[in-house]
């Protein structure tokens, strides 16, 4: 995972948004044990408070779930896992639309962009 850089967010937050698009992107699979707080802690560079309250906050959104003698794990309730991408998606969407629209482009310019990107790979290329 990369490296935490967005100095106006609180570093426990980063950490989550990190964890929460490994497990919505697969990379975390449903029902995969998660490292341990002193592992992740490590490979994020932070304290392990600070990872410990990403995971309990995690835990609590119902991403992770904690076995008390196994450690944690990814959830397997794949509703869960598919509402955080959904919502992730639209906070994506929402996000380029601001960003179009701050560049003059109206709601039929942008209709009209996406009209003229090859789709044809599912990944189209602009321009």
């Amino acid at each position: 995972m990369d490296k935490l850089l967005n100095e106006n967010l609180p570093i426990y937050m980063q950490i989550m948004d990190k964890i929460r698009a490994a497990i919505v992107s697969g990379e975390l699979a449903a029902g995969a044990k998660v490292a341990s707080v002193r592992e992740l802690a490590e490979d994020f560079g932070v304290n392990p408070n600070t990872m410990q309250r990403a995971l309990a906050e995690l835990e609590r959104e119902g991403l992770l779930i904690s076995e008390r003698t196994t450690g944690r794990f990814v959830t397997t309730d794949t509703a869960i896992i598919d509402q955080v991408r959904k919502e992730a998606a639209e906070k994506i969407v929402s996000e380029f639309l601001q960003k179009m629209k701050g560049l003059g482009f109206s709601k039929e310019q942008i209709e009209e962009f996406f009209r003229e990107i090859d789709m044809s790979d599912g990944f189209g290329e602009a321009m």
